[in-house]
This record gives C-alpha cells, structure tokens and sequence, in this order.
C-alpha cells in the first residue's frame, strides 16, 4: 500500500456535545429491526447526514431507502437542517413510487421525523411512521451503513468541500 501510496480511511466515532436534556416521548418501533420484505413499497428507511464545507458550513443530506431493492428513491440536499428538507425527501420519494399497500417508514426520533408537519404528511399519504430507540443506530442499520459507505467513497477523500455546490456536484454525480 505504501509503494502504492493507497490509505485506507478511518473515521473517529462522533460523539454528541452533550446529553439532551429533554425526554423523547416513546413512538411506535413497528420494524423493530426486521429489514426483510416480499415486495417494493412495504419498508422505506430515512436519515439525515452532515456534510462539512468551508464556505457554508454544515450541509445535511436526507434520504429515503426503499428496503427491498436497497436502493436510494428519494433524497435532498440543503443548507439548513429543517423539517422541509426531510419533506422534500418524502415528496421526492413518493413520486418515484406508486404506493398501493401498506407502507411503513422507519426513521429515528429527529425533531424533523417527530414535527407534527411530517407526520401529518404521512398520515395524508396513508405511510404508518416507525421510529428507532433513542439511541440505537442499529434499528435503521441499513440507511446507516448507506451513508457511512457514501461519506467513505466521496466525502472522506476530500478534505473539506470548498462550498455547498461542490459538495452537491460530487455527492450527485
């Protein structure tokens, strides 16, 4: 590796400033960490991820993962880490998919996910809202692992992204 000069990459584990200290209302776990699924459209998982830049700060990436195919069916990329930028996601997701049965969307307990404009959406859309333990990445463990592979593959070679729209250019190319 050295002859090549190939590193590998290591990330340090992110640790929360300090402990909230406001109680998370408990929300229904309906997936309760069973990924498996028959079809499209049974099993969506979303999240949010940082994106560091010099010149905008933080830029947050949502997404939306449909759990059969493991694909990515609705993402949005902003500057301010708001309840709009996860609707975009929803409404992004949702019009590249026709949703016929019942479909549960899984998401942790962000204030974005648990905002009554959310949930309302959801409900209109007829989609049951599950959400992780406070705490436990593993019950979205599949959007999780996306986007650690996503930060390794294009974010983590580049030290910093100048901007918001070089971080966009390389994210979305």
């Amino acid at each position: 590796m050295k002859e090549l000069d190939i590193h590998s990459v290591t990330v340090n584990k992110w640790k929360a400033a300090s402990a909230s200290k406001t109680k998370v209302e408990q929300r229904p776990n309906l997936l309760k960490q069973d990924f498996s699924t028959t079809g499209l459209n049974q099993k969506w998982t979303a999240d949010m991820t940082y994106i560091q830049t010099k010149r905008n700060g933080w830029c947050y990436l949502s997404t939306i993962m449909d759990l059969h195919s493991r694909r990515i069916i609705g993402y949005s990329f902003s500057k301010k880490m708001a309840t709009d930028l996860v609707l975009k996601t929803l409404e992004s997701a949702v019009k590249n998919r026709t949703i016929t049965g019942d479909l549960i969307i899984h998401t942790d307990l962000g204030s974005q996910y648990t905002s009554d404009d959310y949930n309302q959406r959801l409900t209109e859309l007829h989609i049951r809202h599950s959400y992780s333990r406070k705490g436990c990445p593993y019950d979205n463990a599949p959007m999780e692992s996306f986007h650690a592979s996503l930060k390794k593959e294009c974010v983590y070679p580049v030290p910093v992204f100048e901007d918001y729209e070089t971080a966009a250019a390389v994210l979305f190319e």
